[in-house]
């Protein structure tokens, strides 16, 4: 098994795709996952640091080094992964760069031989796909606890 703490870092037409947890812009990705996506909308940022140490996180950047995108796997390295807050800035999309980060996500060393890699989505089917993600062969077995407003202010059970 590959060590998930290994830097792994691809570079293509300038862009680059990282896992260096360093080189990550906290902020611009905590902005976009709080305020501008659906399903992390209203993200303390205690929740968010958290979520970001305990996952392999991917940074994709421009040349000028400026963070555009981003998708973390929650993951045990050898049975399961979840993939979760991916994403690419509006303004650079259709340049298959969400293409060519799910690419090395799916081919991560970490990530390979799992019995189960698992995401979520609303409206990208399409892309996973491509990737090899279907919709669930036994929905009847997968069950799940869910608290949709969990990030609203004051949440007893997660706070900031």
């Amino acid at each position: 098994m590959s060590d998930p703490t290994a830097l792994f870092e691809v570079r293509r037409d300038g862009f680059t795709i990282s896992t260096d947890r360093a080189r990550l812009d906290r902020d611009a990705v905590y902005r976009y996952l709080s305020e501008e996506s659906y399903w992390a909308a209203g993200m303390a940022r205690g929740v968010f640091e958290r979520a970001v140490a305990g996952s392999l996180p991917f940074g994709l950047y421009e040349p000028d080094g400026a963070q555009i995108g981003y998708a973390r796997v929650v993951s045990d390295h050898a049975t399961f992964a979840y993939l979760c807050d991916v994403y690419v800035l509006q303004a650079h999309r259709g340049q298959g760069l969400s293409k060519w980060l799910m690419q090395l996500v799916v081919e991560h060393p970490a990530l390979q031989g799992l019995r189960r890699f698992m995401l979520g989505t609303r409206d990208a089917h399409g892309l996973y796909a491509q990737y090899g993600f279907t919709p669930l062969a036994n929905p009847a077995r997968v069950m799940e606890i869910l608290r949709p407003d969990v990030y609203l202010a004051g949440s007893p059970r997660f706070p900031p």
